[in-house]
């Protein structure tokens, strides 16, 4: 007898609301179904139906309005469908009178992507983060959420900090947010110590931001083999990597690798990972990794820098990378808040070679070259310029030490007088 250990996939109706609006990235539109449907298929789950209603503005009790979610209601059955989840972040009376009505699991476009991270996070920090944005989102939401709060691992939605814990008093749920944001806190005040000691020690920051799925984590293991999981599905990384490399003129340079950013992203889920992006807020350079095979690259763009613009780190030296160019026919006219731009495959590791001269021209501390003349008297000093800068060529005179490098500010300063 075949045994089909299969497990049925949780079955979702999607569903929203298009009013039309000028700003594309706040409506409803064909493509924020697909990224909705990206992010079903990441949580696990898969697509039963599509249902739109177009209207010019969202129904204050229902969202859809009753006649719509009558018509979902009678076609629940037939899709074979577990569950529904909305484009927009449903108000608490809207996800209790949905709910009443459909008697099915409602989610939102914000429940779905708290539900993703969960299942990402893998650090300590990032666990703490998603229980703190869960809890916080679902304390004025609890009785909307019906029957399913009774359940324990209830599949698509129930993940992170558990139901039980949910079903408790609001007084336990605001005591557990206040623990939760003492220790995000006390974390916070550990990093700035050490974005500080970095500072000290002279060490370049450069985050790489960009919309999910462009590639950055890709890119990070190309730049510096480390092996940070990466996958083609929204969110495949949460939890912030570091890894360091090092330019031809001896510059250090830290990587820090952020969570994607992603439409309709509801202001209380960019406040819960601040500590997280703060590292693109603190950082001397920023790697704009943008997927430029996608349709959508221009309000992609567009969706980074808003969020960028609202951590803080606007203004700061932006380096375009165009990914996946093998993907692209012909160079799409792309606009943005770049000081330069270059295109790459970090898959196929294509002008690698381009960026990291890129980023050695754009970064900060960038190394002049000269040539110097050190007298034999001064050979601690010769062994300090090996030890910091990027030496080129060195001849032993009888004069002194003759060397040629590249000299970055403060070791210019401190030898000028010996240039030959």
């Amino acid at each position: 007898m075949e045994i089909n250990n299969d497990i049925k996939k949780e079955r979702f109706i999607l569903a929203g609301v298009c009013r039309g609006l000028r700003d594309k990235l706040a409506d409803t539109t064909e493509d924020s179904l697909k990224e909705l449907e990206e992010l079903v298929k990441t949580a696990g789950g898969e697509a039963a139906a599509v249902v739109v209603q177009n209207r010019p503005d969202i129904e204050a009790a229902t969202y859809m309005g009753e006649g719509k979610l009558e018509e979902i209601k009678n076609a629940i059955e037939s899709l074979d469908a577990d569950s529904i989840v909305f484009d927009d972040e449903l108000s608490p009376v809207q996800l209790r009178n949905i709910s009443d009505m459909l008697g099915i699991k409602v989610l939102d476009r914000s429940m779905l992507i708290l539900d993703i991270f969960a299942m990402r996070a893998k650090t300590s920090e990032g666990k703490l983060q998603v229980e703190l944005a869960q809890l916080k989102y679902r304390l004025p939401r609890l009785r909307g959420f019906g029957t399913e709060m009774s359940r324990t691992g209830a599949g698509i939605g129930t993940r992170g900090p558990g139901e039980t814990r949910l079903e408790s008093d609001r007084r336990h749920i605001r005591r557990r947010i206040s623990a939760l944001e003492g220790e995000i806190d006390d974390l916070k005040k550990r990093r700035g110590l050490l974005r500080s000691r970095r500072r000290k020690d002279g060490v370049i920051t450069a985050a790489l931001v960009g919309y999910t799925n462009a590639g950055k984590s890709t890119l990070l293991n190309t730049l510096t083999g480390a092996g940070v999981f990466a996958e083609d599905k929204l969110f495949a990384t949460l939890d912030p990597t570091s890894r360091g490399i090092t330019l031809d003129d001896n510059r250090r340079i830290l990587l820090v690798d952020t969570v994607g950013f992603i439409r309709k992203l509801p202001h209380h889920l960019v406040e819960a990972f601040k500590s997280t992006l703060e590292e693109a807020a603190a950082s001397d350079l920023l790697l704009h990794v943008i997927d430029s095979s996608s349709d959508e690259a221009q309000e992609q763009i567009a969706v980074v820098e808003s969020v960028l613009a609202e951590i803080g780190a606007a203004g700061k030296p932006v380096i375009g990378v165009f990914n996946k160019c093998d993907k692209v026919v012909s160079e799409p006219l792309l606009k943005g808040e770049f000081d330069r731009t270059v295109s790459i495959s970090a898959k196929k590791q294509l002008n690698i070679d381009g960026l990291m001269k890129a980023i050695e021209e754009t970064a900060p501390g960038r190394k002049q070259r000269i040539t110097v003349l050190i007298p034999y008297s001064m050979g601690s000093e010769v062994s300090a310029l090996h030890s910091s800068q990027k030496v080129i060529s060195e001849e032993y005179t009888s004069e002194g030490t003759k060397m040629e490098l590249l000299a970055d500010s403060a070791a210019y300063e401190r030898i000028k007088e010996y240039i030959i």
